[in-house]
């Protein structure tokens, strides 16, 4: 069997996989077997997404300009910081326990203080997303640079490598795995820290909708609304796997 074909079958039985859940769920739902007050079948899930509508669309459009900021501040703070803090010993043997003690404190505890500083509305939820972002990509990094084999960067230096090329040829390469990782992680974790912000402190946005559809015992509209925000972190995760995929030439 060659790769494309094996591709295909693969594909079938996920969406297979996909379509009997579905099932099950609906037949579980019209049997009565579950609550519909919680837990409505796919097809009445379906039908709630024209309910909610443009409305939705626009909350989560919010929801994502906030993550894409906070994501920003938080890769553009924890993938260099992590590179160099990895890189050079003295930096990483004094800065690396209180980056562990600081990704170690539950982050909620963090929260009531920068709603108390920034208040309700954009600046809590991007500054909150940022910090829960921030932390797995700068632990993440950091591990992949101290576990680049020592071998590597030996042979390098043999060849006479200058320490500029050293670290572009062999331990930037070589640290890309972990960068990416951190990358996948990170987004997932700066939406995740937004929609926190937006259901207990936020004026708009998609957590707010989502607590409010909640509260309103609104199970068919819920699952849908939670359905796009998964839709578009599970975007986000392909995406950057794919470019994960494009990068793995470089190295090696």
């Amino acid at each position: 069997m060659d790769d494309v074909s094996e591709a295909r079958r693969i594909r079938l039985l996920q969406v297979a996989s996909v379509l009997a859940v579905l099932a099950v769920w609906e037949a579980s739902a019209r049997a009565g077997w579950v609550d519909p007050l919680f837990v409505a079948p796919p097809s009445v899930v379906a039908r709630a997404f024209g309910a909610i509508g443009g409305a939705a669309l626009i909350a989560l459009g919010d929801t994502l300009a906030k993550t894409a900021v906070a994501y920003t501040l938080a890769v553009g703070l924890g993938v260099p910081a992590g590179l160099m803090i990895g890189s050079v010993r003295a930096v990483h043997d004094v800065v690396h326990p209180f980056v562990v003690a600081l990704y170690g404190i539950p982050k909620i505890l963090v929260l009531p203080w920068i709603v108390l500083l920034l208040g309700f509305g954009t600046a809590p939820a991007v500054a909150y997303g940022a910090i829960h972002g921030l932390f797995p990509i700068l632990v993440l990094v950091i591990g992949g640079v101290r576990d680049v084999d020592p071998a590597l960067i030996t042979v390098a230096r043999s060849y006479g490598a200058r320490p500029w090329q050293i670290y572009w040829k062999v331990i930037l390469p070589a640290s890309v795995p972990s960068v990416l990782a951190s990358l996948r992680l990170g987004i997932v974790f700066c939406l995740l820290g937004v929609l926190i912000v937006e259901m207990f402190a936020g004026v708009r946005g998609m957590g707010h909708v989502l607590n409010a559809l909640a509260n309103g015992f609104q199970a068919a509209q819920l699952f849908a609304a939670t359905a796009l925000v998964s839709a578009a972190s599970i975007g986000f995760v392909l995406a950057l796997d794919a470019l994960n995929e494009k990068l793995s030439h470089w190295r090696g």
